[in-house]
């Protein structure tokens, strides 16, 4: 799918704004046929849930509508207009003057569908109904239930079978494109680089509608010149003396495609890309040949007010908060992120794991991880789950949108799944087998182990290219005694290198709930002195590793989560404070990831 922009051939026209909003109660009181009646809004893009004063309504569980009206200019009537959601969570029912357009359900990816046969003269009205609710068959997983209230009419609720909050709505831009009646309808482009010589030889496909006499590839450079040409749906550019996209050191292409029809020009696009090479080999992964070493972190799409609606300006201030502490890399947890951000970190040159929003795949979600442990072979959760339809739907949606991105070196299939408990590799082996399918740079593909997925508990890991952990000994576990937290993480990891000598290992998660201000002579949990320590002891570890290759921490910033006596106003794992302000942990992290190189790395010790 392409992301909309204007050129010579195309407009893009912004919906985002203050829409109507009203809660759907009771259910099925409120349809497409009439306009809202309503004195409440909400902004769009944005999660609903902190743009109200009343606790009831930010808890809604169930149904609701925006609703907006926008006008298309005469000059655009004979064009193909098309209506696109970046992402609206979790389920959407579109109608266009009480007619439906379509329907789309998965809460992070962007759906689109045209919309000339449902304009009318003047304005025109748009309305969304929106669900919020999650069950055993969705991504992610919700505990789902349903009550009766004294008139009878259903009341719903969702427990999240997950760590964050379960914020909703319109999350990311809407946005009315136009193009020609024969248009570019999508181009994938797989680089491939010969490292001896410097030169790589840039693969294009390129799909249509309606009709061209010709496809014309232009390759700009950055400083606007011309460095290859092709012609045709299906070709190939050799690019001399390349430039490749490095991590923190990104060099973008734009692909220039133009259609032609009896001798002019009828639609242009233009897609950024880079130039860069991944591979897993020998216990290294691999960029551009050289080894690559992941410092950063787990993070989430989590502002004040916004929730996870787009916010472009913390967008920019995390990743210019990550690179002044030498950290190169995060992982879209625990879903696909925004277009806007994936374009971001391909022009930043930061390296991301993208992944799905399968998280939750569990039937008894919770922390009290050593009483799981004891119970792995009993878990149900592959004979109650019933996910496979979301899950593959949305390793579709991820692939197509963001297959040309050259941040994105690794896909995640899933996040803390129950891969230690009987099913799980019936259950995964058809995704990464669909994954590899899809991909057309073949990329690495992992997913993220829970703690209860040891070597001697692993049912999954033969299906991944890179071993991907979560642990949090010291928290979690032997909670406030850090004493054999290095000896222990040392153990593990040895066991897992002699199971998979040919895989890297990298941590993608492990940290402390730290509130900012806390302070400990005696290195109390919830401490700044606990965190830094925490984290000195897993680092003495890593150092002592042949294939551990990356340290992603857990949290980039504190985040919201559904209320619970394990959470303090949410989940404050994070190095920074929800508002961005530095824990002494950054202080610590900084020094040490800015001393150790992005490629070619050595080990401290």
């Amino acid at each position: 799918m392409l992301y909309p922009i204007t050129t010579n051939t195309r407009v893009v026209l912004d919906l985002d704004g203050v829409w109507k909003f009203q809660v759907e109660e009771p259910v099925g009181s409120i349809t497409e046929d009439n306009p809202l009646k309503t004195d409440e809004v909400m902004a769009v893009p944005a999660s609903f849930n902190d743009q109200t004063d009343k606790p009831a309504l930010r808890e809604h569980n169930g149904y609701f509508w925006y609703e907006t009206n926008f006008e298309v200019a005469d000059i655009l009537q004979d064009q193909r207009l098309v209506l696109r959601f970046g992402s609206v969570t979790h389920e959407a029912w579109v109608y266009l003057n009480g007619k439906k357009l379509t329907h789309h359900k998965g809460g992070f990816t962007p759906f689109e569908v045209e919309v000339n046969d449902f304009l009318v003269p003047g304005k025109n009205r748009l309305s969304v109904r929106v669900s919020n609710l999650l069950d055993y068959t969705t991504l992610p997983v919700g505990n789902f239930s349903e009550t009766k209230d004294e008139n009878g009419d259903p009341q719903y609720s969702v427990d999240e079978n997950f760590d964050f909050y379960n914020y909703a709505g319109i999350h990311r831009p809407v946005k009315l494109y136009s193009t020609p009646k024969d248009y570019i309808s999508d181009v994938t482009i797989v680089p491939d680089v010969n490292l001896n010589d410097g030169s790589a030889n840039v693969n294009f496909d390129i799909d249509t509608g309606g009709s061209f006499d010709d496809i014309e590839i232009k390759i700009i450079d950055e400083n606007n010149n011309e460095v290859g040409t092709a012609k045709g749906t299906s070709t190939n550019v050799e690019i001399n003396n390349v430039h490749l996209w490095q991590p923190l050191n990104a060099y973008i292409y734009t692909a220039k495609i133009i259609g032609i029809k009896n001798g002019k020009i009828v639609d242009t696009y233009e897609e950024p890309f880079g130039v860069r090479k991944v591979e897993v080999k020998s216990g290294r992964f691999l960029i551009n040949g050289e080894p690559f070493y992941f410092k950063g972190f787990g993070k989430h799409e989590d502002t004040y007010v916004n929730g996870k609606g787009l916010n472009e300006a913390y967008n920019v201030l995390d990743i210019k908060l990550m690179k002044s502490m030498g950290a190169n890399s995060f992982r879209t947890s625990h879903y696909p992120y925004s277009d806007e951000m994936m374009r971001l970190c391909d022009r930043e040159g930061i390296v991301v794991i993208e992944e799905t929003p399968a998280v939750g795949l569990m039937v008894d979600f919770g922390f009290d991880i050593a009483n799981k442990m004891d119970k792995i072979d009993e878990d149900p959760t592959w004979s109650k789950l019933k996910t496979g339809d979301a899950h593959r739907q949305v390793i579709h949606e991820m692939i197509d949108r963001d297959k040309n991105h050259a941040c994105v070196v690794m896909w995640s299939i899933s996040n803390e799944s129950a891969h230690y408990a009987p099913g799980a590799h019936e259950y995964f082996e058809p995704l990464f087998k669909l994954a590899r399918e899809l991909d057309p740079q073949k990329r690495p593909c992992t997913y993220v182990a829970i703690m209860m997925t040891l070597p001697d508990t692993d049912k999954c890991t033969d299906l991944v290219d890179v071993i991907s952990l979560n642990r949090y000994y010291g928290w979690y576990l032997t909670n406030g005694d850090l004493s054999k937290v290095t000896d222990t993480v040392l153990q593990e990891l040895n066991q897992w290198q002699s199971k998979y000598p040919d895989k890297p290992i990298i941590y993608t998660e492990y940290g402390a709930d730290t509130i900012a201000g806390v302070h400990s002579p005696y290195n109390e949990p919830f401490s700044e002195e606990y965190q830094v320590e925490y984290y000195k002891k897993y680092s003495t570890a890593f150092d002592e590793v042949k294939n551990f290759t990356g340290e992603q921490v857990w949290n980039f910033a504190d985040f919201q989560t559904k209320f619970g006596i394990q959470r303090v106003q949410g989940n404050k794992k994070g190095i920074f404070t929800r508002s961005r302000e530095p824990k002494m942990a950054a202080k610590y992290l900084s020094d040490r990831w800015n001393n150790i190189p992005n490629l070619g790395f050595k080990k401290l010790k």
